[in-house]
């Protein structure tokens, strides 16, 4: 199959840096290109796969201190991309509802899957205001804010099978991986763990919006037993997760998806989170972590942890959130999109 991966250009492909929606444009391109298919990755020049790359901007936007605006380069990727359509079968964008107006116009079958929160209020009227176009979620709950657009699938993202992989060494912490943010709630995890009387180690970014948050909350609540180790890549990840009693994700908000959640089941670590978003979907609550409505059920929850197995989170892992996995969903999506709706069967009384 000839398909074209689609991604923003803020980050390079996988990202030098953090970036959630390109670290999964890079696993799902290298896995499709692993099954023979053929493809192209429209991204900035910095990127790096084994795909074709057709390089439209130079750099990663925001690792360029000479770009005031973002959108110019982002309108060349469409009409890039408008250009070469006709040499795919599908056209497959990361770029929410960009691609809506421009590609409804021409006869490649295209498909965008939608990586953020869908609650922002911006959103209905936008969807409302452009031509129906296909679209996956990365979550069932993600879909609830946005009913009215056209879901063909969900998928789960994955991760390559041994990206991350258990290491032998004992848990002497608890673990909270991603973003110092009030969303992700790091002062509920700093709390959990100082209540359950283990330490913590946070091995989290601070991004420059979040400076204050972290100034004014986080900071003062920072000790020996609560560690910021700042941010950390794939390299250090499974020693991070392996030595981790648990995983914290005491999150406030509809995460839509979490790939913390399945880096740490990659390890076998078990994950304690706040049921609000995909958490639900991901943990299975008292087989890969718990899930608890309060810091009070955390702390519970913590002193249960070594009823879990952490091989059995792991077999958990590789049966439900490998980058195979999530390939072959997509394959699977691309081609229903291939098939003419007239030839399509259908069903009568």
């Amino acid at each position: 199959m000839r398909i074209a991966q689609i991604a923003p250009l803020t980050e390079a492909v996988p990202p030098k840096l953090y970036g959630g929606t390109e670290r999964v444009v890079s696993f799902l391109t290298e896995e499709l290109v692993a099954m023979g298919h053929d493809v192209t990755l429209f991204a900035s020049g910095d990127s790096v796969t084994r795909a074709k790359l057709e390089a439209v901007w130079p750099r990663a936007l925001r690792l360029d201190p000479t770009i005031r605006d973002f959108m110019g380069p982002h309108v060349l990727l469409m009409e890039r991309v408008r250009q070469m359509a006709h040499e795919f079968d599908v056209l497959h964008f990361h770029m929410d509802y960009w691609p809506a107006s421009l590609f409804s116009r021409q006869g490649v079958p295209f498909v965008t899957t939608l990586h953020g929160r869908l609650d922002l209020p911006e959103l209905r009227p936008i969807f409302a205001g452009l031509p129906p176009m296909n679209v996956v979620s990365i979550s069932d709950n993600q879909r609830l804010p946005l009913p009215e657009a056209n879901f063909i699938a969900t998928i789960h993202h994955g991760l390559p099978e041994y990206l991350l992989t258990p290491r032998p060494m004992a848990q002497e912490y608890v673990g909270f991986l991603g973003r110092i943010c009030p969303e992700k709630r790091p002062d509920r995890a700093i709390r959990i763990a100082r209540a359950a009387g283990i330490n913590l180690r946070l091995a989290a970014k601070v991004d420059r919006a979040d400076i204050d948050y972290h100034e004014s909350t986080i900071k003062p609540m920072l000790g020996p037993d609560a560690d910021l180790i700042g941010e950390i890549d794939d390299r250090n990840k499974p020693e991070f997760l392996s030595g981790a009693k648990a995983l914290l994700m005491p999150i406030d908000w509809p995460e839509p998806f979490g790939l913390v959640m399945i880096e740490a089941m990659a390890c076998g670590t078990p994950v304690i989170a706040y049921g609000h978003g995909s958490v639900p979907e991901i943990i299975e609550d008292g087989v890969t972590g718990f899930i608890v409505d309060s810091e009070e059920e955390a702390v519970a929850a913590l002193r249960r942890i070594g009823d879990l197995s952490r091989t059995r989170i792991r077999a958990e892992f590789e049966r439900r959130f490998t980058a195979r996995r999530m390939a072959e969903d997509y394959l699977d999506t691309y081609e229903r999109l291939m098939v003419p709706k007239s030839d399509r069967l259908r069903l009568v009384g």
